[in-house]
């Protein structure tokens, strides 16, 4: 979800600049292919607030397969070192994402996203939305703490693992991350009959 304001971010993780976090990272991405978590429950997604949140999440596509490979790598990392440095257990929301739902989103408001079809990293499995648990239960609002101060920290993690992260744009997207190739126009598949723009920022 965009968020149009600004909230100022946590000092960088000490790690960032520690030589030992670099080489967990590098194990983590050399290494063998790490493995997603079980899926949940259905209603850990149904919950009053996810659904206030962020509609039809509940219909969201969580199958890691359908997400590009090199991205699925670094998001487990993401969500490993999450939980090895500090304690959370992040969430993955939604992966890919079909352009009909991409509209169906995008026809909710600009609060929600502001991309149309073939305008999202979700559409070629290059993005992915996520939140954290706890006690049992899904949280993702900005306006909690103990979410917000995991944002900030996922942020920080997925950076250093080559990732853009949503809490850098002006519209903060703080639960969103994403892998931006260099030259994306020859990297990500083409579907007849559709011209691919490249996503600019605020825009998931």
């Amino acid at each position: 979800m965009l968020i149009p304001h600004v909230i100022a971010p946590l000092p960088l993780p000490e790690q960032a600049g520690n030589p030992a976090s670099g080489s967990r990272i590098t194990a983590l991405l050399t290494g063998e292919q790490l493995l997603p978590p079980p899926p949940l429950p259905p209603d850990i997604f149904a919950s009053r607030e996810v659904e206030l949140l962020r509609p039809t999440t509940t219909d969201a596509n969580r199958d890691w397969k359908r997400l590009d490979t090199e991205f699925r790598q670094r998001l487990l990392a993401a969500f490993t070192l999450m939980r090895d440095r500090h304690g959370y257990e992040t969430v993955l929301i939604e992966g890919y994402r079909s352009p009909a739902r991409q509209d169906q989103l995008a026809a909710l408001g600009a609060n929600i996203t502001r991309a149309a079809a073939y305008q999202s990293y979700h559409q070629y499995g290059l993005a992915a939305d996520y939140a954290f648990l706890r006690e049992g239960r899904l949280v993702i609002s900005e306006r909690d703490p103990w979410a917000m101060q995991a944002y900030v920290r996922f942020g920080h993690i997925a950076e250093e693992l080559g990732l853009t992260w949503g809490g850098r744009w002006t519209l903060k997207d703080f639960g969103h991350v994403e892998l931006r190739r260099p030259s994306p126009h020859d990297r990500r598949p083409r579907t007849a009959g559709n011209t691919l723009h490249p996503p600019t920022d605020d825009q998931s």
